[in-house]
């Protein structure tokens, strides 16, 4: 696999953030990038919940969704809820080129991982479209799941799924559109993966179709399980 650089975008913005000093993504406080209040304010989401795709608040084993159309996705864990302060936090590490939150989101998230591990062997982050990573100059996935990989001692395979076409803005679409919009989206372009358990990271899930359309890919390359990790979902 390539590795990984930033684009002349993201360093300087990197070096921006190391000159001045920084403020917390979730609330803005001066000191550091996530406070301590903002880490104490991401708690985990309360059972019950689908143990499939991790929705909030379903009373059975898994949700209506997931009864009613199987997923490829083995799983997908969730630090917290998106709301409050990881909603800005998660917005100003996309949107607002604060990309040096890899870091302590990334850190939380390895963290999470950690206290209850799938058997997964490498990590894959969810691709961005080449001309939309152009444009944010970063995959905020790849950031987070190079962090995790750091910490978690897993090698990480940025280039093995790919996004082979552009599609819309998922937050603006259904529950059925949005499974359409990614459906055969991605590709996995080698076989280094194949056999193994994956972990794979993204930054914010609302119905997990972006992670289960990622996890066909994999699977149809060889991939044995996936397993989804995200910083927040929706409720």
């Amino acid at each position: 696999m390539a590795e990984f650089t930033f684009s002349p975008v993201a360093r300087w913005r990197r070096i921006v953030d190391l000159i001045f000093p920084p403020r917390c993504g979730g609330c803005g406080a001066p000191g550091s990038l996530w406070c301590a209040a903002c880490q104490a304010s991401a708690q985990p989401i309360a059972p019950p919940f689908c143990a499939r795709c991790g929705k909030p608040d379903t009373p059975s084993n898994l949700c209506a969704s997931c009864r009613a159309s199987p997923q490829a996705i083995d799983s997908i864990r969730a630090l917290t809820l998106f709301d409050g302060r990881m909603r800005h936090a998660i917005h100003a590490f996309k949107y607002q080129g604060l990309a040096a939150l890899a870091d302590p989101l990334g850190d939380a998230l390895a963290s999470f991982w950690l206290a209850a591990p799938a058997p997964a062997r490498a990590i894959a982050p969810v691709p961005l479209h080449p001309q939309r990573q152009r444009e944010r100059g970063y995959n905020q996935a790849e950031l987070l799941a190079r962090r995790v990989g750091r910490k978690a001692d897993l090698p990480v395979y940025a280039g093995a799924l790919r996004r082979v076409r552009a599609t819309a803005v998922q937050m603006t679409l259904g529950a059925e559109e949005r499974r359409a919009n990614v459906a055969d989206a991605f590709r996995c372009s080698t076989d280094v993966l194949r056999g193994d358990a994956v972990l794979l990271i993204d930054d914010v899930c609302t119905t997990g179709a972006t992670l289960d359309a990622c996890a066909v890919a994999l699977k149809e390359a060889g991939v044995t399980a996936v397993y989804g990790l995200v910083l927040a979902r929706t409720a």
